[in-house]
């Protein structure tokens, strides 16, 4: 299940409808991480610009792998600005046995970093600065490539 959102994560809300859907399905483990807008360099939050059909594409490739292994992913995501302090990103990694979902998890966080097609800006002075040294080139994107 990929979730995009406008604006900050109710993270509260997400946690709790995503265990509500799966606490019944015999699974052992529910692994989640959050990621966390920091203070930091003087922002006053990120903002995120997303495409869609290869974000898609990815969270289901990344599904049919979890797939192979018994588990499955959840995923939400802002769209928009997020001020410092609230949260981004959420992803959850559902699985029978603990270690699986653990180690995906992590494999599925460090993915997403590198490969979402996500483009991120640093809010600063009410403005969108484009995040140009946190931000990695996209394989094959072409024209979807931010420029700063």
């Amino acid at each position: 299940m990929l979730e995009l959102h406008n604006g900050s994560l109710h993270v509260n809300t997400i946690l709790a409808d995503w265990y509500a859907k799966i606490s019944d399905k015999n699974y052992g483990a529910f692994i989640p991480f959050v990621g966390i807008v920091r203070d930091e360099d003087g922002i006053e939050g990120l903002s995120f610009d997303i495409y869609e059909p290869i974000l898609n594409s990815w969270f289901n490739a990344w599904q049919e792998k979890a797939k192979v292994q018994n588990a499955y992913l959840l995923m939400a995501h802002s769209r928009g600005d997020v001020p410092n302090h609230t949260s981004s990103y959420i992803a959850a990694v559902v699985s029978p046995k603990r270690k699986v979902a653990l180690k995906m998890i992590n494999d599925f966080v460090e993915d997403f970093k590198a490969n979402a097609p996500i483009w991120k800006y640093d809010l600063v002075d009410g403005k969108r600065v484009y995040a140009k040294e946190r931000s990695h080139v996209l394989s094959g994107a072409g024209l979807l490539k931010a420029d700063a």
